[in-house]
């Protein structure tokens, strides 16, 4: 099991602070545990702490009031949500749910800003952080607007591999899952994957997704 301060050193935002200044986050930090499928965040609840993912995957939804559910996100070891909680008082923007049993760091807004004061390194990293997340929400929004299920999906997997740097995807995503992140059925996600697959573009097993040819993804993701 990871402690604290090694999962500090795996998230951006804090990977390139001091051993002193992790060391002092660390002590800050309130472990929790959520059994699958728990809310862990509800949208429009109130806002007051950041969660650093230690252990598990969880995901980012939208839910219609029909109860279709949007998948903005999966995010993984290393991965944290709720930043915006520690720069306003505004409600959370979405749920946030536990794909499997997962263990979270908790850091409260007001420990976080009092830290904030005495380290402008990790203010730079967190406006380094949001910026780069406005970025792929962009990037996500152009897709679903301009590209048919093909090119959303080829969109995805790139994005998803450049998340976790290299070229494989290891975070588990099934095709249901796929299919609520690109907004198609998991029929059509299906018969797209199997296609990649047999051209030779991915590869896959039980526990990850490799892509073996990034410029057919690219050209698939970048036709209208």
């Amino acid at each position: 099991m990871l402690t604290p301060l090694d999962v500090l050193k795996k998230v951006p935002l804090f990977a390139l602070l001091p051993e002193e200044e992790l060391k002092a986050f660390a002590v800050l930090a309130r472990e929790r545990s959520f059994p699958k499928s728990s809310i862990i965040l509800s949208q429009g609840d109130q806002g007051d702490a950041l969660f650093l993912i230690a252990g598990g995957q969880v995901k980012v939804v939208i839910i219609h009031e029909d109860g279709r559910e949007v998948i903005l996100s999966v995010l993984g070891i290393g991965d944290f949500f709720g930043e915006m909680a520690l720069l306003d008082n505004e409600p959370r923007s979405a749920h946030v749910v536990a794909m499997t049993d997962a263990t979270l760091l908790q850091l409260r807004r007001d420990d976080f800003q009092a830290r904030l004061r005495s380290s402008p390194d990790i203010a730079i990293a967190l406006l380094r952080e949001l910026s780069q997340r406005l970025r792929r929400a962009d990037e996500t929004i152009s897709s679903l607007v301009l590209l048919d299920v093909n090119g959303r999906i080829a969109h995805l997997l790139l994005q998803l591999a450049d998340e976790e740097g290299g070229e494989k995807i290891t975070r588990r995503l099934t095709h249901a899952t796929l299919g609520q992140m690109v907004g198609a059925s998991r029929e059509t996600v299906s018969r797209t994957i199997r296609s990649l697959v047999i051209r030779g573009i991915i590869t896959m097993s039980r526990r990850e997704i490799t892509l073996k040819d990034r410029t057919a993804l690219r050209l698939a993701a970048q036709r209208a």
